[in-house]
């Protein structure tokens, strides 16, 4: 009988060698190579079954067109992140920092998905009495919500099986482990193996699956990066500690935008979903102070309305900070240099602290020109009308360049009682009708004195 042999995993990217090394030379990750045991020479077999396709290439018109039906799950704001429910046999992956509500989030969905059926909460790290203390503090009570607690993925895919669900959970993949390998849970070798059999069994079945992933200090999902290629769908859960609120983003999803977000606060009974949430970001805005401006935010197909802080002080030190939290900080440090170098405003001996209230986080140049206006606000301490709205995205040479899709924008802002923006003039000449007073302008020079006059 062959021998099994042994080889050294990369804990960090998934770098495999015959012999140990202290530095990974793929990544470079120190002390990261396990031991790990392979398959026997004898034994080695394809790590999971087929994925539910044909046995035989079919013609693209004869593919039954409800493959993608959707089933909502009764939760809007999960529902839109997803693209509008859950695709049958689809796999998600869930990540987010610990505490976020990772399991209170798939819990009260599969409340929800009970109606329609038996579903299976496989729990790797509670036991039944404490996922039941959670169900009732959630006041979930669904008699049709099934609770496993296994790490065993074999067991796992066999209760599966037996029961039929209409919706899978596992919580968590890293807890999760097939018996053969050898290796201990949550190493490189099981999740891969363990993910592959679980999107095995959802193809084959349809029956929609959620993985929860446990992310790193980094804050990216642990174990491979394979592990992300083989889902359906990726989504992280974020939100800032000491914050009520949590933000659901896709990265990847194969049924939907990957720009959609949901938005939830977090109470004593579990998470609620916040249906207006320009609203709540902007309900504890101080009114007639320097350095707050609102802008307007596209994710997906949702405009959102949030608050940029900014604050100006003298550096004590020799070299001047730049701190952002919310928006990236080379981009900061980019508008500070225009303001300082095309309008000249004195920028170079001072701290500037910025700062997206809510936890929200600015991906968009969109919001340049209100990043410049806080600043400058703060600096000379003038608060900007309160009833303006700033959109516009900034170039080196100072001009202001027009953005997409503004009209959701200002009727965003219009419905929350805004009467005023100051927007680039050519997104201005292109847009309909609007309720809003527009001021366009070519150049950050003219925003300036139009938001300042």
């Amino acid at each position: 009988m062959a021998k099994a042999k042994t080889h050294y995993t990369c804990q960090a990217c998934g770098y495999q060698t015959a012999k140990w090394l202290g530095k990974c030379p793929d990544c470079g990750a120190w002390s990261s190579l396990l031991e790990e045991a392979g398959a026997k020479d004898d034994e080695k077999r394809p790590a999971w079954g087929a994925s539910g396709g044909a046995a035989k290439p079919t013609l693209l018109r004869d593919v039954s067109g409800d493959a993608e039906a959707r089933r909502r799950t009764g939760i809007a704001e999960f529902d839109r992140v997803l693209g509008g429910g859950v695709v049958a046999g689809s796999v998600v992956l869930l990540g987010g920092d610990p505490g976020i509500g990772k399991s209170t989030l798939l819990l009260a969905a599969l409340d929800r998905l009970a109606r329609h059926g038996p579903v299976l909460y496989v729990s790797g790290e509670e036991s039944l009495r404490q996922t039941k203390m959670r169900a009732e503090r959630l006041r979930v009570e669904a008699d049709a919500i099934h609770l496993f607690a296994e790490t065993d993925a074999e067991r796992v895919l066999a209760a599966a099986e037996a029961l039929k669900p209409q919706a899978l959970v596992v919580d968590s993949i890293q807890t999760m482990y097939l018996p053969e390998l050898g290796n201990a849970p949550g190493s490189i070798t099981q999740v891969r193996e363990v993910a592959g059999r679980m999107m095995a069994y959802a193809k084959r079945t349809g029956v929609p699956t959620f993985i929860v992933g446990h992310v790193t200090k980094e804050g990216s999902i642990a174990g491979p990066r394979v592990l992300e290629h083989m889902v359906d769908t990726v989504l992280y859960f974020e939100g800032e500690r000491g914050h009520p609120f949590r933000i659901l983003r896709a990265h990847k999803n194969r049924f939907g935008s990957t720009n959609e977000i949901g938005v939830f606060e977090m109470k004593g009974a579990g998470l609620v979903e916040v249906t207006d949430p320009s609203a709540l970001f902007l309900s504890e805005r101080p009114v007639g102070k320097s350095g707050s401006v609102v802008t307007s935010t596209l994710n997906g197909t949702r405009p959102l309305l949030v608050e940029v802080q900014a604050l100006v002080a003298p550096t004590g030190y020799g070299t001047a900070r730049r701190t952002a939290i919310g928006v990236d900080g080379n981009r900061v440090a980019l508008l500070a240099a225009v303001l300082e170098k095309k309008e000249e405003i004195p920028l170079v001996g001072c701290d500037l602290f910025v700062n997206v209230a809510g936890g929200m986080q600015l991906n968009e140049p969109a919001c340049d020109l209100a990043v410049c206006a806080a600043l400058v606000s703060s600096l000379q301490n003038r608060p900007l009308d309160p009833h303006t709205l700033v959109l516009g995205e900034v170039g080196l040479a100072g001009e202001v360049r027009a953005v997409g899709q503004v009209e959701p924008r200002l009727a965003e802002a219009a419905k929350m009682g805004f009467q005023r923006v100051v927007m680039p003039a050519g997104s201005a000449r292109r847009m309909e009708a609007t309720k809003l007073r527009v001021v366009g302008v070519e150049t950050l020079g003219e925003a300036l004195a139009a938001m300042f006059d």
